[in-house]
C-alpha cells in the first residue's frame, strides 16, 4: 500500500482545513487578495531563500519547461485562491463547501475525456460516500438543508476555483523531472505576480485592507503552511498514486476545518462531525479498494 502518498494527502488537506479557520481569522483584519498575495509572495521568499543552488542545476529543464510552471502558479495557486476568496463573499460557506466536493469529479471528468482513465463503479461508490461525509460536515448534520440552498454568482465561481484545481491537478502528469525545491519556486513566484492585478482590481473597489498583527499572522500561516509545504506534499502524492485517487482526498478539507474550529475556536464536538469523518475516511477506502486492475501510479522523476 502507497502508505507514504497516504500520508502526505492527508497532512495536505489537514493544513488546507487549518486554512479554511484563517480565512474565518481574517476577516476585518486582511482583505482577500492581499491574503493570497501575501501568502504567495512568502512562500516565493522562503523557497528561493532555500533553493538557489538547486534551481542553478535544474535550469535548462526549467528554461525548457518554463510555461508549464508558470501555468501551474497561475491556475493551480492564484486562480484557484482568487476565485475562492471571491466567492465566498457571495455564498455561502455551505455552498463553498459542498461544491470544493466537486473538484474530485472534475478530475475524474478530465482524466477520462483526456487520457480514457478508467474509474470503476466501486470507486465511483466511494467517491459517493465521501462527499456525503463532506456533505454531512458542510450542514451540520442535517441533509435537509441542503435542499434550500440557492445559487449564484459567488457558486459560479466556486466552479471555475473547482475547475481551477482540477485541471492543476490532471496536468502535474507534466511535471518535469526536477527536484521539489525548483519545482516549487517557480509556480510560487508565477502565483505572486499573477496576484498583482487581483489586488489591484481589489484595491480599485475600496475593499483592500492591509494586515494588523492577526492579519500578519495569517499571512505568515497561509504562506509556510498550504501555500508551500502542503503543495509540495500534495505534488508528491498526486506522484504517488495519480490524480484520480489523490482528488478523492480533497474531500478531507471540510471535514478537518471543522475539526480544527472545534479545537482552535472551541465550537462544540456533536455526533455529526463523527459520522462525517468516517464517511470521507471510508468512502477513500472502498475507492482504493475498488481501483481498477490496470490502473498504475505514474513514473517517479529520476532526481
Amino acid at each position: 500500500m502507497p502508505i507514504r502518498a497516504y500520508t502526505f494527502l492527508v497532512i495536505t488537506t489537514l493544513l488546507w482545513g487549518g486554512n479554511t479557520i484563517a480565512g474565518k481569522l481574517a476577516v476585518g483584519h486582511v482583505s482577500p487578495m492581499v491574503l493570497s498575495f501575501g501568502r504567495w509572495a512568502l512562500a516565493t521568499l522562503v523557497i528561493a531563500s532555500i533553493s538557489i543552488p538547486q534551481i542553478r542545476k535544474d535550469w535548462d529543464v526549467l528554461k525548457a519547461n518554463w510555461k508549464l510552471l508558470i501555468f501551474y502558479g497561475a491556475v493551480g495557486y492564484a486562480a484557484f485562491n482568487g476565485f475562492l476568496y471571491t466567492a465566498l463573499k457571495y455564498t455561502s460557506a455551505v455552498n463553498g463547501a459542498i461544491e470544493q466536493g466537486a473538484i474530485p469529479v472534475l478530475i475524474f471528468v478530465i482524466n477520462f475525456l483526456l487520457f480514457r482513465i478508467r474509474v470503476s463503479a466501486i470507486q465511483i461508490l466511494g467517491f459517493l460516500i465521501s462527499f456525503i461525509g463532506a456533505a454531512v460536515t458542510a450542514s451540520h448534520g442535517d441533509l435537509q438543508t441542503l435542499l434550500t440552498l440557492t445559487l449564484n454568482y459567488g457558486d459560479l465561481l466556486m466552479l471555475f476555483a473547482g475547475i481551477s484545481y482540477a485541471i492543476y491537478t490532471v496536468s502535474l502528469r507534466w511535471k518535469p523531472p526536477v527536484h521539489w525545491k525548483s519545482l516549487m519556486a517557480v509556480p510560487a513566484l508565477a502565483a505572486a505576480v499573477t496576484c498583482l492585478p487581483l489586488l489591484y482590481w481589489e484595491q480599485g473597489r475600496g475593499e483592500l485592507i492591509l494586515p494588523d498583527m492577526q492579519g500578519w499572522l495569517i499571512v505568515l500561516y497561509a504562506g509556510l503552511f498550504p501555500s508551500l509545504i502542503s503543495q509540495i506534499l500534495y505534488i508528491k502524492g498526486v506522484e504517488g498514486i495519480g490524480a484520480n485517487r489523490a482528488g478523492l482526498f480533497i474531500n478531507l478539507v471540510p471535514v478537518f476545518g471543522t475539526l480544527l474550529s472545534i479545537t482552535i475556536l472551541g465550537e462544540k464536538l456533536e455526533v455529526f462531525h463523527v459520522i462525517a469523518l468516517i464517511l470521507v475516511l471510508g468512502g477513500i477506502a472502498i475507492a482504493e479498494w475498488g481501483k481498477p486492475a490496470a490502473e498504475k501510479p505514474p513514473a517517479k522523476p529520476t532526481t
